[in-house]
């Protein structure tokens, strides 16, 4: 299968909140009339008109709240850890076609990781993220000329290496040299994930929805990264560190209010 980086599924920033209306300036008052200026007394001071109250802003929409909303968008189910995970749960980002479509997305487990983490700074973080791929065998081009190759468990397997890859920090790379390290890793993952017949992935069986399935894995200094089909139509990958991925179960988000 011929790939190329346009043909690789990207992730879409969240979208900020829109700014609050400025309130109404109050109204300016009328000016009296001259003879009634000449007759005021010069030691009285002009009456002051009573100031207007500004109409109340209305109150931001929490992140949480707006990314939730964008995860409701989505024609597809949302899967995550399954019961047997009674840890924190979290929204991040999800990813739109050129239409604007929701086509993937991701949820967190765990502690929230940052870039630079254990690798870097010897702290602990345990945390899986678990990506829902949206099957579609028609994907449009950002200009709308053309079609990009159907998604797969490959899209799935590229979208976990390169979110791992993006929380992943050498202890000793200069920050300066992070953005070349991340370019030539995150090429490395597209191979990868190109290739998952080859010598680099083994394969695993975990519960989704309570059935056994088969799922393509690696490990590497970084931490895991496993991908996946599911009945329900959706391709699952996920990627973690800190926390085993033998032990994991998926299943359909029945609330994603138990996210936000």
């Amino acid at each position: 299968m011929e790939t190329t980086s346009s043909s690789r599924v990207g992730v879409q920033p969240a979208e900020a909140p829109a700014p609050a209306a400025a309130p109404a300036a109050p109204a300016g008052q009328p000016q009296p009339a001259p003879a009634e200026t000449a007759a005021a007394s010069p030691q009285a001071a002009p009456a002051q008109p009573e100031p207007q109250q500004p109409e109340e802003a209305a109150a931001p929409v929490p992140a949480a709240r707006r990314g939730l909303e964008r995860y409701l968008r989505a024609e597809f189910p949302w899967y995550g850890l399954d019961g047997a995970y009674t840890g924190p749960r979290w929204l991040m980002q999800v990813g739109t076609g050129a239409d604007g479509t929701v086509e993937h997305g991701s949820t967190g487990h765990g502690d929230e990781p940052s870039a630079r983490g254990e690798l870097a700074t010897g702290e602990k973080e345990r945390f899986a993220v678990v990506v829902t791929v949206a099957s579609n065998p028609l994907r449009r081009s950002s200009d709308g000329t053309g079609v990009l190759e159907a998604t797969s468990v490959s899209s799935a397997a590229w979208l976990a290496g390169s979110g791992l890859l993006a929380y992943s920090w050498p202890g000793q790379m200069d920050h300066t040299l992070r953005d070349d390290w991340l370019d030539q890793q995150t090429e490395a993952a597209w191979e990868l994930a190109d290739d998952l017949a080859g010598p680099d992935w083994s394969t695993l069986s975990l519960p989704v929805d309570g059935e056994p399935t088969t799922f393509h894995y690696r490990e590497s200094e970084f931490g895991w990264v496993l991908a996946g089909s599911t009945k329900g139509g959706v391709h699952v990958g996920a990627y973690g560190r800190g926390m085993s991925a033998y032990g994991l179960g998926f299943s359909v988000i029945a609330d994603l209010a138990a996210y936000a």
